[in-house]
């Protein structure tokens, strides 16, 4: 070995040849990875986490930030993500065409229901809330797009993994993590796949204030022409305003509403 040469072990490509793996790139995506599990950790962190050399954390860091896909608090240099890498996901799944069906629609919903009505898809193991239309009543609740979501206590979460194709379904349950939140909290497989065998059958998933106490939600899928759920529109609201014994009636406008949206992008079309 040439003196001053490194032994630093190059990254393994995990999909197709190893011969073409392009390291920066590889560490580009790994930093963003993990700024969105920790915002606001800046360069020392993310290189000591990563177990990355500092120098090459910055310039990864700065090119990132000179591209807009990262933001930086200029006086304590820590990092987040930009919303860019949000308004590419749109671009690259169509969002920005289920949106613009879905705006008239869910305020439709908005202002049968007078709670705040939401968007999202799916993120790995996350879900994502994509867009909102603000309830009519003075307490009303409010959520940043790009605002991740647990699937397992989520309304939206489970209308869009019971819909999934079942290998894909199967893949992402195995890969959960089923945090107890509170007491109402699903944290096993066969009972998250027992709520989502009901949930294919009635059409929408129940929030029953499984994560946030007082707060109950009612979602469904909203479906391409194939059938698979690019998204899920949902209504959220404290539970004395939306008790259970209102969520039959409610989940059953909820998934008509969705099912207008779900026609728009061509469900039903194909045979």
């Amino acid at each position: 070995m040439k003196r001053g040469s490194s032994t630093r072990r190059k990254p393994v490509a995990t999909n197709g040849d190893a011969n073409y793996h392009v390291p920066n790139l590889e560490r580009a995506l790994v930093i963003m990875e993990f700024l969105s599990q920790n915002p606001g950790a800046g360069v020392s962190r993310i290189a000591e986490a990563l177990r990355l050399p500092k120098n090459s954390v910055f310039r990864i860091t700065m090119s990132l930030l000179r591209h807009g896909y990262l933001l930086r608090d200029d006086a304590t240099k820590a990092f987040y993500l930009s919303h860019k890498l949000l308004a590419l996901g749109y671009a690259a799944t169509n969002k920005h065409t289920v949106i613009e069906n879905s705006m008239d629609v869910m305020r439709e919903l908005r202002d049968a229901t007078k709670e705040t009505v939401l968007i999202g898809s799916l993120l790995g193991t996350e879900g994502v809330v994509l867009e909102q239309v603000f309830g009519s009543h003075p307490f009303k609740f409010m959520v940043d797009a790009g605002t991740r979501f647990s699937l397992h206590t989520s309304a939206p979460g489970k209308a869009l993994m019971a819909f999934l194709p079942e290998p894909e379904r199967e893949t992402v349950l195995q890969s959960l993590k089923l945090t107890r939140y509170n007491t109402r909290s699903i944290t096993s497989l066969d009972a998250l796949r027992a709520e989502l065998s009901s949930v294919r059958e009635c059409g929408y998933g129940e929030d029953r204030a499984e994560e946030l106490e007082g707060v109950h939600c009612l979602g469904a899928p909203v479906l391409d022409r194939h059938g698979y759920p690019v998204a899920s529109i949902w209504v959220t609201g404290p539970a004395n305003r939306i008790p259970l014994e209102s969520f039959p009636a409610l989940g059953k406008l909820v998934k008509e509403h969705a099912a207008r949206i779900s026609s728009r992008l061509g469900n039903g079309l194909l045979p």
